[in-house]
């Protein structure tokens, strides 16, 4: 099992750090869909009971991440290509929405905070980053909309769906295309027109979901 291991015994929170430990092993791809999450074994990793643990993975559950089988106990939730579809349809209506109000809002930080994202997300070589910067981009532009329910919301989604986004920017023109798309929505938040970032975001989404659906008929 790839995990980063921690002895927390003498820990307050020991089942929030084996969840949120789990969680990363999860939306990045370490733990795959259908593997197994062995109580015993998570505890022996992290020198602590199966107590916190399965508190951990409870949470995991409560989040889409974790699924309980009959004979296999809790396993890392696949998930179907209807649920995509509907997972990214509905980060295009939320995150069009959250766009388009941190626009009037956004700070001259900020805006340089995301050219720099853009910037490190363009010139990276290394595939297995390309996730976290894609998410930084994009929470960048969407931490001064004054809605953090809406925001809340949009981490839960990108949390069910992190793992194949990841996958879909490894693509042969995932990246490529990604860049492209990012520029022109920084140029837009940039100049301060909502309604055209919000536009490009909901189309960038819409293009990423049939893309990662072809990937995923193919497979």
């Amino acid at each position: 099992m790839k995990l980063q291991p921690v002895d927390i015994s003498k820990t307050a929170s020991v089942a929030d750090i084996v969840f949120e430990a789990l969680r990363k092993a999860i939306i990045e791809g370490d733990l795959k869909d259908g593997e197994p999450l062995r109580q015993d074994e998570i505890a022996r990793l992290f020198n602590t009971s199966r107590i916190p643990v399965r508190e951990a993975i409870t949470m995991l559950e409560q989040q889409g991440l974790v699924t309980t089988q009959r004979y296999k106990g809790a396993v890392v939730a696949s998930i179907a290509p209807d649920e995509v579809a509907e997972i990214f349809d509905f980060r295009a209506l939320v995150e069009g929405t959250v766009i388009h109000a941190a626009v009037g809002r956004m700070s001259d930080e900020s805006r340089r905070l995301a050219r720099q994202c853009h910037e490190a997300f363009s010139s990276s070589t290394d595939p297995m980053a390309w996730g976290d910067l894609n998410r930084r981009f994009h929470y960048t532009l969407y931490q001064d909309s004054g809605l953090p329910y809406h925001l809340g919301i949009v981490n839960n989604a990108l949390d069910r769906i992190d793992r194949y986004l990841r996958a879909q920017l490894m693509l042969s023109n995932g990246r490529a295309r990604a860049h492209d798309e990012h520029l022109a929505i920084l140029e837009a938040c940039e100049a301060g027109r909502a309604d055209l970032a919000a536009d490009l975001t909901r189309r960038h989404i819409l293009g990423a979901k049939t893309s990662l659906l072809d990937h995923l008929k193919r497979k």
